[in-house]
């Protein structure tokens, strides 16, 4: 392992504990393309590298979705109801959408993952807010919204914040309860997707320079062991500024980071 890798791993954390209670769009937009060029940089199996950072990405989301909720709880903005419907939908989702994406090829999930954060960018700079269209949220309607969201999310490695907000934002939601609301949703997405990665690659092995890499699965675990470690401790004061801090700005200064990222991969 470069000298460096444990320091990225818990700078990573920090950043996407933060983003995830701050923005509710979980850290997997941030942890994915940084595992991707720290596990290049060790020597892992190029045609696994997205998988890793995949896995290893929905993983530490069980934290920090933990963490972020509870955070959110404490202040009563989370809508439990709203998860409750969500749950049957998203574990089926997030399951498919993790076996899938073990089936799909390192390069062909980079693009998909650069484009998905492009749009997430796109969306967030632009600070478009959908038309409230009916505030009832039946179960049949939870149940596909969540099993899109869920499916989508994990073949991204992402805790689904970009895509529920959205949905609930468009069910007339606040949006301090959708971003509260979805940091909750994002714990059955990470649950169920982790879950998928380790089953998919249970029997694999992993080489770096020679060495077997620490893995469960496709989840690496001293990756998620560092990662972890600071976004459980940096979640709540990202879900504290949520409720303090000029929404647009850190918005647009988020997209930018993320569109400079999604470019870097796709052009790597």
């Amino acid at each position: 392992m470069p000298d460096n890798s444990l320091l990225l791993y818990l700078l990573t954390g920090v950043f996407a504990g933060i983003a995830s209670g701050l923005l509710g769009v979980g850290g997997g937009l941030i942890i994915v393309p940084v595992l991707y060029f720290v596990f290049a940089a060790q020597g892992l199996p190029t045609e696994s590298l997205m998988h890793l950072a995949l896995a290893t990405s929905l993983a530490t989301i069980i934290i920090t979705s933990i963490s972020s909720t509870r955070a959110h709880h404490q202040r009563q903005a989370v809508l439990w109801p709203v998860v409750l419907r969500f749950a049957p939908g998203i574990l089926l989702g997030a399951w498919l959408g993790g076996v899938l994406a073990a089936r799909i090829s390192s390069e062909t999930l980079k693009p998909v993952f650069g484009v998905f954060e492009l749009l997430v960018a796109l969306y967030m700079f632009s600070q478009y807010k959908p038309v409230q269209h009916d505030t009832r949220i039946s179960t049949a309607r939870s149940t596909g919204g969540g099993l899109i969201i869920g499916a989508v999310s994990a073949l991204v490695g992402i805790g689904g914040g970009s895509l529920s907000v959205p949905f609930l934002l468009w069910h007339g939601i606040a949006m301090r309860r959708a971003v509260a609301t979805s940091a909750a949703v994002g714990l059955p997405i990470a649950v169920a997707g982790t879950a998928a990665y380790i089953y998919s690659g249970w029997q694999q092995t992993f080489l770096a320079q020679g060495r077997i890499e620490p893995t469960l699965g496709y989840v690496h675990l001293t990756a998620f062991v560092s990662i972890i470690a600071t976004s459980f401790i940096f979640a709540p004061l990202g879900a504290k500024l949520a409720h303090s801090l000029p929404e647009t700005t850190l918005k647009r200064v988020f997209a930018l980071f993320l569109s400079a990222i999604a470019f870097k991969l796709m052009l790597s």
